[in-house]
């Protein structure tokens, strides 16, 4: 099984254009049926800071869309996709942040080509998991056999692992992060892992326990570091100026983190409860 250590971009500009609007309609039909799952769960408002990234696009043809969520338990949703689909390039994420409500990790998962497919799901973690064992034991240790399966039994599959080293340090032990050629099996496959991944997510918010009010304060402001972090220090933001120019991708990546948010975060919904 070989490696790529490669950025994105390199990926992109190293193969020669390739048309995956097939592959981009598939993920989008994917991340739309989970977001909807997500919806009837939750209790969610779109943030009106968001509303501007309805229908954004570039001089060469790229277009995309970002919604930004927010509610009483989910602090911040990112509900996303930018595409230049006929060149070979497209990108969909579903990334839900947890209120401070809760410990379980939070839930990442994006899907794009550039050409190549590429998958990436994760349950990021919110604690330094060697010091933290029992979230290590009740949420990742689960995981570590579906791990090993996936990658000693699909031969097609290539880890995708980055150059940039603060995006490996982002990574959980049982991160499924891999390319390979955007065809049915690469597809059927990413579809079973994502819904999986999906409703064991939401076992775990069901049946986690809830953080004593003391440490929710010092979580939520973890939260966000670590949103912040990941969406600002991403190599991958070298495409959104390559096809938006930077100050349009300044605003997408704030809205990743929710830096112009409007709507509560879900700590406050504590502090003001609804009548």
């Amino acid at each position: 099984m070989s490696q790529s250590l490669k950025f994105v971009q390199e990926h992109l500009d190293e193969s020669g254009p390739t048309d995956v609007t097939a592959t981009f309609a598939t993920w989008l039909a994917l991340v739309e049926r989970l977001k909807q799952k997500v919806a009837d769960r939750f209790e969610l408002e779109r943030d009106p800071s968001t509303d501007v990234l309805e229908d954004f696009g570039g001089d060469t043809g790229a277009k995309g869309r970002v919604r930004g969520y927010a509610g009483p338990e989910i602090d911040w949703m990112v509900h996303s996709h930018m595409e230049n689909a006929a060149a070979g390039f497209c990108n969909v994420h579903l990334t839900i942040w947890l209120g401070p409500q809760v410990k379980v990790p939070h839930f990442g998962m994006a899907l794009g080509c550039f050409p190549q497919g590429w998958v990436y799901l994760d349950s990021v973690p919110r604690s330094y998991l060697v010091t933290d064992t029992e979230s290590f034991d009740r949420y990742y240790e689960p995981v570590n056999a579906q791990w090993e399966q996936v990658r000693n039994e699909n031969a097609f599959l290539e880890p995708f692992i980055s150059r940039s080293a603060f995006v490996r340090a982002g990574l959980s032990p049982t991160a499924f992060c891999y390319m390979a050629p955007a065809a049915d099996e690469m597809t059927e496959l990413v579809t079973t892992l994502a819904e999986e991944h999906l409703d064991r997510w939401l076992g775990w918010v069901d049946e986690a326990e809830a953080v004593p009010f003391a440490d929710r304060a010092a979580l939520a402001a973890d939260d966000e570091a670590i949103r912040r972090n990941i969406a600002e220090r991403d190599p991958a933001n070298v495409m959104g100026d390559r096809y938006f120019g930077p100050a349009t991708t300044q605003r997408l990546v704030r809205a990743l983190w929710g830096g112009d948010r409007q709507l509560p975060r879900a700590l406050e919904h504590e502090a003001h409860p609804r009548a």
